[in-house]
């Protein structure tokens, strides 16, 4: 127990409201001291939360608009009111602030929360609002901001980020898309399926560059099909006012070309926010990238201060800073030295159809040094898939042959990250995919897939009778 420690917390977002419960469970006081965001930080503010609600809206939407591949249905969908989605986007964003932030810590006497910026003094005091407060140990999770490259002409054009583009009162009629990974992507989709022409301009080759190409040319056939348009492999040249709108010059394999749009998003990654909190004076380094350095332990070079969340870096989650703002403390105050443990992680990219994936993939897992193979099961195979009349995507699992453990998953499908915490917990707990085949899985659920991916490593699934094992 850390009775009578006080625990002083830089941020006020996942890590901070994680790491202040767990030193209240532990008898210790919490201080958090918030500046920026509102309480809740980027995920209940200006991420996730606002993004999947939206999505959501999106799809219901682009729903009313097809039948989806069902005989004798007519359907027919229309945006009607945009301020209206964004109304209770917002409302939605307030309630869940109130009610898993505030109320949270509102009755617990260990916790207080100050509104104010706050700047280390030394290892064990903050300033904030003129006043220091001491405690036994430091916590720093400020989070991260969106990211705003280098670009000629950039700083002088309006633009926006995923946190100006969820407010937005007016839905562009237009819009060019800087990036083409998870926040591109969910944003450039959102936009796309309430009506504006949307245009993606990614640097790399492809969209979601670390993952497979077999996975991303799918992904991009997908979205496509919706009117989604790609430029992959660009050299951005500048970004230029023209009219009412934005132009950007692009070259792309050696020719100029210039796109234009009513609004340009940018959507280029994320940077920690470690500016004017007083770093360098109390001694706390950064990697090359400019995140707080930590050891596994999230322990700074500086005795008693921790770090944790996004201001360190990958994996910038709020399940992942919540799980560090909680380790943090417990080796902080209770002395409990456990390291980061990210072995069996699932992440999901909520595009429709959704990116999903924990463990290795099979160049990953071939890097490591297992014999690895992997088995991929198109969703046209699946019979809920089939039943649905959405074949779209695969699963694909990879083992270690030699042991036959499971090594990672991959998975493009409709909803297809409610299909890893199966996968996850093999991992977690060193399952074989001969287990994974010998397991009971409703038939006509998705997760019947995950069956059918471990059978496919030795059998035929086309031969295989409705439920064969």
């Amino acid at each position: 127990m850390a009775d009578g420690k006080h625990l002083l917390i830089l941020g006020g977002g996942g890590a901070a409201f994680a790491a202040a419960l767990k030193a209240s469970g532990l008898g210790a006081h919490a201080t958090i001291i918030n500046d920026g965001l509102p309480m809740g930080g980027t995920c209940v503010n200006v991420g996730c939360v606002p993004s999947k609600t939206l999505l959501r809206a999106a799809e219901a939407l682009h729903r009313a608009q097809s039948p989806g591949g069902f005989a004798g249905i007519e359907t027919k969908g229309k945006l009607t009111d945009f301020t209206a989605v964004m109304n209770q986007k917002r409302e939605l964003v307030e309630a869940l602030r109130q009610a898993k932030y505030a109320d949270v810590i509102g009755d617990d006497p260990q916790i207080t929360f100050i509104q104010g910026r706050g700047r280390l003094i030394d290892r064990h005091t903050i300033e904030v609002n003129g006043e220091r407060i001491s405690g036994d140990a430091v916590l720093i999770c400020t989070g991260a901001r969106p990211s705003v490259p280098d670009i000629q002409g950039l700083s002088s054009v309006p633009f926006l980020t995923n946190e100006s583009a969820f407010e937005l009162t007016e839905l562009p009629a237009s819009m060019l898309v800087l990036g083409g990974r998870y926040i591109a992507l969910e944003c450039a989709q959102i936009f796309s399926r309430l009506g504006s022409r949307v245009t993606v301009l990614q640097r790399s080759a492809r969209i979601l560059p670390t993952e497979s190409a077999a996975l991303t040319d799918e992904l991009t056939t997908h979205l496509e099909s919706e009117g989604l348009n790609f430029v992959t492999g660009t050299a951005i040249q500048r970004v230029f006012k023209e009219g009412r709108g934005i132009a950007v010059e692009i070259l792309v394999d050696g020719r100029k070309e210039i796109y234009r749009a009513d609004q340009l998003l940018v959507a280029t990654g994320r940077t920690p926010n470690v500016d004017e909190i007083g770093l360098e004076s109390v001694g706390v380094t950064l990697d090359d990238q400019g995140f707080i350095a930590t050891d596994p332990h999230l322990s700074t070079v500086v005795p008693g201060i921790y770090a944790a969340g996004d201001v360190v870096g990958e994996p910038m989650f709020v399940y992942t800073a919540a799980y560090e703002g909680s380790l943090a403390v417990g080796n902080a105050l209770a002395a409990a030295n456990r390291p980061r443990d990210y072995t069996a992680l699932p992440w999901v990219v909520f595009t429709d159809p959704q990116v999903a994936g924990v463990g290795l993939d099979l160049s990953q897992a071939e890097a490591a040094g297992h014999d690895a193979e992997a088995s991929t099961l198109p969703l046209t195979q699946v019979p809920r898939a089939i039943a649905a009349r959405d074949m779209r995507g695969f699963i694909q699992l990879i083992r270690d042959c030699k042991t036959d453990r499971l090594l990672g998953a991959r998975v493009l499908a409709p909803e297809g990250g409610e299909l890893l915490m199966e996968t996850a917990l093999a991992i977690r707990h060193d399952l074989t995919v001969r287990e994974l085949a010998a397991s009971f899985h409703p038939y006509l659920t998705l997760s019947e897939g995950i069956k059918l991916a471990a059978l496919s490593f030795g059998k035929d699934v086309e031969k295989l009778s409705c439920c064969a094992a």
